[in-house]
């Protein structure tokens, strides 16, 4: 057990982190139970892509959890390590591309946009909150490893890319799957929009859109959960 569990763990108790993870999946649970009556009443599964995205979500949060228990015996360096750190890093994207999903509700009926609204916001809290508990963990491992500053720097460029892969995804329609069955193809968009880049405004713009964010959002988890394992509970 690392000394940042061991202090977490000293302070605030097995079963609040017991809490947390169950109300992560809770949360996921109430999401769906919201498509359930969503697609019930519309007699649809039009919006079935919300299930798959949560899904998607999920599979950062326990690459990190992996690559943490990696993490205590063998060196970052290790084949698994680099392995757990690859795979979190093209996972991690699909937790934040899920904000985009709102998109989707301009083609909702009238009658239903106040549910499908509020249905769409649980999906996407979801997303951004297993994406930041995912990012929080290794981010903790950076720190215990490099300076302040390059550890957070890192973490930054980290949600730059998963800023251009949110335009990837929703703009030019590339999934992570293509990484592997077409990675020249997404080459290809890259190269052409880093060489021109003035025929190409929208994808510096959403970019940083989405960056800004992201990171600016991250910042007050971070702060916020830095802040509070600094407090103590008494009796």
């Amino acid at each position: 057990m690392n000394w940042y569990t061991k202090r977490m763990l000293q302070r605030f108790g097995v079963g609040p982190v017991r809490t947390f993870v169950v109300s992560l999946c809770g949360l996921s649970v109430i999401s769906v139970a919201f498509f359930g009556v969503s697609a019930w009443h519309n007699n649809s599964f039009a919006n079935r892509y919300l299930l798959w995205n949560l899904f998607l979500a999920w599979l950062p949060v326990v690459a990190a959890y992996l690559l943490l228990h990696v993490l205590r015996t063998r060196p970052w360096s290790s084949w698994l390590g680099i392995l757990l750190t690859i795979v979190w890093l093209v996972f991690l994207p699909n937790s934040f591309y899920m904000v985009s999903d709102f998109i989707h509700l301009q083609d909702v009926l009238p009658e239903n946009i106040l549910y499908d609204a509020l249905m769409f916001t649980l999906f996407i809290l979801n997303g951004l909150i297993l994406g930041y508990v995912s990012l929080y963990l290794v981010h903790i491992q950076l720190r215990k490893r490099f300076s302040a500053l390059a550890s957070d720097g890192f973490i930054g460029f980290i949600l730059l890319l998963c800023s251009f892969a949110i335009y990837l995804g929703r703009d030019l329609r590339w999934n992570t799957w293509d990484v592997l069955v077409n990675p020249a193809g997404i080459l290809f968009d890259v190269s052409e929009r880093a060489l021109n880049p003035l025929a190409h405004g929208d994808t510096f713009a959403i970019t940083a859109m989405f960056f800004v964010f992201l990171t600016s959002l991250y910042w007050v988890v971070w702060s916020l959960v830095r802040s509070l394992s600094k407090i103590r509970i008494t009796e």
